[in-house]
């Protein structure tokens, strides 16, 4: 855990920076609406301040669910994102005798949700005494050695992240580019996708636990079962949540006040989502669950950086700037990322050459 909270505190350490220092150069990136820019570097500066906040929260979930300690993880995580999208609806519009602070609103809901996390998970790990309820001081008594081959290993999940990371605010940036009305139907949407994922991030987080577990008892099948097993079971939630935000969709739309143009792109970025929620929940399920579980760290960072910067990143900026396609038709080409992912990781998966047992020698080489 101290490994963790040094590497995590010190990334988020210069996203607080450039937040609070600098939010009108980092939004350049995404926009030359400087009426987008100067409400965007309120937002930032309101929200960096628990950039360190979610790292060190992240740090302690990653620790909880290796020790299967997920249920105070989900129990967080989940009252935190409930916590923010009610605060912040209710800012936003001043509902329920609150001010109507527009972004500022959005921002303070945020920050308030997830330092609501790590609150909790405090709260939660030292009331249940776990195994992390111990002096702070003890999670940094660890040899230099250790803490280098512990990088050494994970190194490519960490790239993996980084390099994710970039081509999602590619994509973001793309969509900016498009127009304001587009990037703020984007936003409304990943805001009903956060939501809608949550069951599917509890089923792969589970299920990268009980696979690592079964790997590491020497059991290859039994991991092998229990990915196969999850992908079924995560397939049927995809298709139920995928239909209810369909039937959702006009109710979502009237709780934001979007421009007609607005309310048609996210009328249309909704349907997309949900149709194609089902080939993201198998991919993340087999990326999450086995890939990253089984120590085919290498494999799925490869798989990631091929798939969004040499399908998704190039569809992206064809048919936003090439074909000037609306920006719900720009995100379905941006899918095109996720099918040919599901492709490869299908083939992996059946393959077994993803099972990698670190604890016994007799491990499955890749």
């Amino acid at each position: 855990l101290g490994m963790s909270l040094i590497v995590s505190v010190a990334a988020a350490f210069l996203f607080t920076l450039v937040a609070l220092l600098i939010p009108e150069t980092a939004l350049g990136f995404y926009t030359r609406d400087l009426a987008v820019i100067e409400l965007g570097s309120s937002y930032l500066r309101i929200v960096g301040f628990t950039y360190i906040p979610i790292a060190i929260a992240t740090a302690y979930i990653a620790v909880l669910r290796s020790v299967q300690l997920i249920r105070m993880t989900v129990i967080a995580t989940v009252t935190a994102l409930v916590f923010k999208t009610v605060l912040g609806y209710g800012l936003i519009f001043g509902i329920a005798g609150l001010p109507a602070l527009g972004v500022r609103g959005a921002a303070i809901g945020t920050a308030a949700g997830w330092t609501l996390e790590l609150v909790l998970l405090l709260v939660l790990i030292y009331a249940q005494k776990t195994p992390l309820a111990a002096n702070p001081l003890t999670f940094f008594s660890f040899d230099m050695s250790f803490f280098a081959r512990v990088l050494k290993t994970a190194m490519p999940a960490t790239v993996n992240e980084l390099f994710w990371s970039l081509g999602i605010t590619t994509y973001n940036a793309i969509y900016a580019h498009i127009g304001t009305d587009a990037i703020a139907a984007i936003n409304v949407n990943a805001t009903i996708e956060e939501l809608g994922f949550v069951v599917f991030l509890g089923l792969g987080n589970a299920c990268s636990v009980l696979v690592g577990n079964r790997i590491g008892a020497g059991q290859k099948e039994e991991a092998y079962e229990i990915v196969r097993r999850v992908v079924i079971l995560g397939l049927f939630f995809a298709v139920g949540v995928g239909l209810l935000v369909i039937l959702l969709r006009s109710a979502v739309i009237g709780l934001y006040e979007l421009s007609p143009s607005g309310e048609n792109n996210v009328r249309w970025l909704l349907t997309v989502m949900a149709a194609c929620l089902w080939i993201r929940m198998l991919n993340f399920s087999i990326f999450i669950g086995a890939l990253r579980a089984g120590g085919d760290t290498r494999f799925a960072l490869l798989m990631e950086l091929c798939s969004i910067w040499l399908i998704g990143v190039p569809a992206a900026y064809v048919g936003a700037f090439v074909l000037h396609l609306p920006v719900y038709l720009v995100y379905l080409m941006v899918m095109l990322e996720e099918v040919a992912k599901a492709f490869v990781s299908g083939w992996r998966y059946k393959s077994r050459k993803w099972i990698h047992d670190l604890v016994n020698i007799s491990g499955i080489p890749s």
